[in-house]
């Protein structure tokens, strides 16, 4: 899962993380926006932190033993986290972190939840503070108001680990420990594969794209573009827009099917954002449209276990970055050195692969409603 847009998109983004398993920073060195040309994209690019950080995998981190292990248990190490929402997405990742923290004997001294509002993020930062933690767990909110929010933690030497969004004139190693997130070029390949799948790999689509410098969003929604353009040549974009406000997806794709209603597959940012361009199908009698999207979505992906329009999401691993920024924290305080930006594979869900994509992304099976459609 994520949203703002510097300070005019906070509130228009806000409800984007409710379902959204990947979000990011929207620093100046964010990624182009996702209607950029993509034919001349080097897909032979990685993922870079909002710094341009190298990427180092998930599985690189190792887990502690021996000698770490035993240290970490005695330290009594006290930790806090500041959800920036509260959907599926954080709770699996705040599993993640709990896990993890017993395993390493850390105490979870809060646990919060700004809800997309960047004020009540500051003042969780205030309340966070007078529990004394020595890490923070957070997705920053608004990466521009975050840098003087959390300046009261940086003063205090409280290690700051960040999921998805970096915050703005932060830098790894000074003011933060690590950045932990999907892989975004391969969430946005992975998304492309998908639509491949669920057309035939030839025919119309159109491309809805978030049209706000984010740095997650704009790095899948690039990727997948580049994607189509450079190595599906019988799939052609034929209409393409983007929104800020994931309430405007319908009209779009109202528009997008008045123009061309023929359209073999849609693509759509994330998961919540895709809601209402399946409602605009349904609404006009169209179940041959396949959408494809980022993210899991308990709601939504029962349209991918009944083989509906929604044919497949992308998706990162919100249970293991929780452990990972919780191994991370525990690494830095112990004084060695952590990686400044780290990066998990993405899963591909489609009816083939759902159950095992929730198993591997959150953690857990879908629900039995879900699991009761699988199984016709």
């Amino acid at each position: 899962m994520i949203k703002h847009k510097k300070a005019v998109a906070v509130a228009a983004l806000a409800a984007m993380c409710v379902a959204f398993a990947g979000c990011g920073s929207s620093s100046s060195n964010s990624g182009t926006k996702g209607d950029a040309k993509a034919s001349n994209f080097d897909l032979s690019r990685a993922t870079t932190g909002p710094n341009g950080e190298t990427a180092t995998p998930a599985d690189s981190v190792k887990e502690l033993t021996g000698a770490d292990l035993e240290k970490a248990k005695t330290a009594g190490y006290k930790v806090a986290i500041l959800h920036g929402g509260s959907s599926t997405w954080f709770k699996s990742m705040e599993q993640g972190i709990e896990a993890e923290a017993k395993k390493l004997g850390v105490d979870i001294v809060l646990t919060t939840s700004a809800e997309f509002d960047a004020a009540k993020q500051a003042d969780q930062v205030e309340t966070a503070m007078s529990k004394s933690p020595d890490a923070i767990v957070t997705l920053p909110v608004d990466p521009v108001s975050a840098a003087e929010a959390f300046r009261p933690a940086v003063q205090k030497g409280v290690k700051l680990l960040f999921v998805d969004n970096g915050i703005e004139g932060y830098k790894a190693g000074k003011e933060y420990v690590s950045i932990v997130t999907g892989d975004h070029f391969g969430m946005g390949r992975a998304a492309a594969e998908l639509m491949a799948d669920a057309i035939g790999d030839k025919g119309k689509i159109g491309y809805i794209f978030h049209d706000a410098q984010f740095y997650v969003t704009n790095n899948r929604d690039q990727y997948f573009k580049a994607v189509i353009e450079q190595e599906h040549p019988d799939i052609k974009i034929a209409a393409e827009a983007g929104f800020t406000s994931e309430g405007s997806t319908s009209e779009i794709a109202n528009g997008m099917l008045t123009q061309h209603p023929d359209l073999d597959g849609i693509y759509v940012s994330w998961s919540a954002a895709a809601t209402g361009v399946l409602d605009a199908l349904r609404a006009a009698g169209n179940t041959t449209t396949k959408v494809v999207t980022h993210d899991l979505d308990a709601t939504n992906d029962l349209q991918i276990a009944k083989g509906e329009n929604l044919f497949g999401a992308a998706a990162d691993k919100p249970y293991l970055e929780g452990q990972i920024l919780l191994r991370l924290a525990v690494l830095s305080l112990m004084g060695k050195e952590a990686p400044a930006f780290v990066t998990v594979d993405p899963v591909k869900a489609s009816k083939a692969t759902l159950e095992q994509a929730w198993m591997d992304s959150l953690g857990q099976k879908p629900s039995a409603e879900i699991m009761s459609a699988l199984a016709k």
